[in-house]
C-alpha cells in the first residue's frame, strides 16, 4: 500500500518518512562508533544539514484534525499500536528520538529513553514499577542519592527493600531475596561496579536465583542496574540478564562535564510504562541537551579508550606508592569471586577507581589539596581528571554504621581518570602524596 492510499483511508496526510538507516554494508555489521555519525537522522528532512538542527519547540502542528484525534487515542489507549509522529516537547522530540536510537545501538536494545538527569531517570523507573507496600532489592552501595530515594522518600509511600553487599555471593544474594517472603517485589536493582568502592556485582547469578526464587509468582520482577561507571564501552549488561539498563548521561556518554542528562534502556516492553511515567511527569531531557549528547556520542569510544588506557598507567604506579593502602582497581583482580565476574561480563577496566590512602580522612584531604592537574570535584567520566572524598562528599549523608559496612571510608579517594597526558597525571599524583 503506498503512503499516499494509505492516506486517502484515513484522511491523514502522511508526514516525510526519512530514508532507512544502514547498518551493514556487504553483510558487514558496522559498529556503534560507526552509526554514531550519523544514526536516526535524515538530512533530506532538515534542509540537507550534515548534523542534526536543535528543534526548539514545545509542540508540533497536525496535519489535520482526524491526524490529531488519532494520535491521542493511541497515546491513552483508545485505540491499540499507541502512537508514532510528535505532538509535544514533553513526550519527546527530534533531537531526543535521534538521541535515543543511537543509545540504543550501543547496548544492543530494543529501545532507549533519555531522561533530564540520571536521577530523574531513575525515580521515573522506581515511580514507573513500584506500588505502596512493594520490595525492591537492591545491591550495595549505591550512589548515595539513590538509596535516599529508595529508603527516605519511597519508604514515606510504604516501599520497603532489602539489600545485600555488592560482591555478595549468590549464596548470601539468594537469602535476601528469599526474605521478600510473600511481599511484592517491584524490582531487583542493581549497580556495577557499585559507587564508590568499584566492587562487581555477578549480574548473571542475580538472572538465574531471580527466576529460581520467583518461579513460582504470576510475575517475576525485572532487573534494572546503573551501567554508568563502566557502560556502554565496557560493560552490556543487557548480554548478561538485566532487563533494564540506567545510565547518567552526564558522564561517559555526555564526557565533557557540560551537561546533565539520563538514559534507560531495554525491550519495548520493559519500557513502556517508563516512558508513560515520563510522559506523564515530564523527566525527558531538553533538545539542547539531547543535541549534545550526539555530539558527544562521535567521540565516545575515543575518550573512554583513552581514559582506560591513562587509568592502567597511573594505577600502575599509585599500586605499589609507600603512602597508598590499596588501590581498588578492576584491572587489578585476579583469582577470585570478583575476577570471575569481571571475566564474564567486563571488556575493560575502566578509568574510574578508588584509592584507599595510608591514614584517614586527614590524608585524603592533605592529598585532594595539593592536586594541580585533577580536579577536586564530584561527578566522573569527564575529559578532565576528577578526585573527591565520597564519604565526606557524595555518601556524607549516609549513615555511619552502613558506611562501614560498605566500606566507604575516611581514607578513600575515588578518582576519575581523564584524557590528559597519563604521565603528567603521574606527577600530579606523585606530588600530591609526597605532601601528606
Amino acid at each position: 500500500m503506498t503512503d499516499e492510499t494509505e492516506a486517502d483511508m484515513t484522511g491523514i496526510s502522511p508526514r516525510r518518512r526519512p530514508k532507512p538507516n544502514i547498518e551493514e554494508i556487504g553483510g558487514r555489521k558496522l559498529k556503534a562508533s560507526t552509526l554514531m555519525m550519523g544514526h536516526g537522522f535524515d538530512p533530506s528532512l532538515s534542509e540537507g544539514s550534515l548534523k542534526q538542527p536543535i528543534f526548539a519547540t514545545s509542540t508540533f502542528v497536525f496535519p489535520n484534525a482526524a491526524a490529531g484525534k488519532r494520535h491521542f487515542e493511541g497515546i491513552t489507549g483508545k485505540r491499540p499500536g499507541g502512537a508514532e509522529g510528535l505532538v509535544y516537547s514533553r513526550f519527546n522530540g527530534p533531537n531526543q528520538e535521534i538521541l535515543e536510537d543511537r543509545l540504543g545501538v550501543w547496548e544492543e536494545a530494543e529501545e532507549a529513553l533519555a531522561f533530564s538527569s540520571g536521577m530523574s531517570a531513575i525515580a521515573t523507573l522506581f515511580l514507573a514499577m513500584c506500588n505502596p507496600g512493594d520490595t525492591i532489592i537492591h545491591s550495595g552501595p549505591l550512589y548515595a542519592a539513590t538509596e535516599t530515594l529508595i529508603a527516605r522518600i519511597l519508604g514515606k509511600f510504604g516501599v520497603k527493600f532489602l539489600d545485600f553487599p555488592a560482591d555478595a555471593s549468590p549464596e548470601e544474594i539468594e537469602k535476601v531475596m528469599e526474605q521478600a517472603g510473600d511481599s511484592r517485589v517491584a524490582l531487583i536493582y542493581l549497580e556495577s561496579p557499585a559507587n564508590p568502592t568499584n566492587a562487581l556485582v555477578d549480574i548473571e547469578a542475580v538472572s538465574k536465583l531471580r527466576d529460581k526464587v520467583f518461579a513460582d509468582k504470576a510475575e517475576k520482577p525485572p532487573i534494572a542496574i546503573d551501567n554508568t561507571f563502566l557502560g556502554p564501552l565496557w560493560q552490556k549488561p543487557l548480554h548478561h540478564g538485566a532487563d533494564i539498563v540506567v545510565y547518567s548521561l552526564t558522564k561517559y556518554a555526555g564526557g565533557h562535564s557540560d551537561l546533565v542528562a539520563g538514559g534507560v534502556l531495554g525491550t519495548k516492553k520493559a519500557l513502556d510504562p517508563i516512558r508513560a511515567m515520563r510522559n506523564t511527569i515530564g523527566t525527558i531531557c531538553d533538545p539542547n541537551t539531547a543535541w549534545m549528547l550526539c555530539r558527544s556520542l562521535e567521540t565516545l569510544e575515543l575518550r573512554m579508550s583513552r581514559a582506560g588506557e591513562n587509568a592502567a598507567k597511573v594505577c600502575e604506579f599509585l599500586k605499589d606508592h609507600p603512602k597508598v593502602e590499596k588501590v581498588g582497581y578492576l584491572g587489578f583482580l585476579k583469582d577470585d569471586a570478583q575476577y570471575d565476574i569481571f571475566k564474564r561480563h567486563c571488556s575493560g577496566a575502566g578509568s574510574t577507581f578508588s584509592l584507599y590512602l595510608k591514614g584517614g580522612e586527614r590524608e585524603s584531604f592533605a592529598f585532594l589539596d595539593e592536586l594541580k592537574i585533577a580536579k577536586l570535584a564530584v561527578s566522573l567520566g569527564g575529559t578532565e581528571t576528577l578526585a573527591s572524598c565520597p564519604a565526606a562528599m557524595t555518601h556524607i549523608s549516609v549513615p555511619d554504621e552502613r558506611k562501614k559496612a560498605l566500606r566507604i571510608t575516611d581514607n578513600l579517594v575515588r578518582i576519575s581518570i581523564g584524557v590528559e597526558d597519563a604521565d603528567d597525571l603521574i606527577a600530579d599524583f606523585d606530588a600530591a602524596l609526597k605532601a601528606i
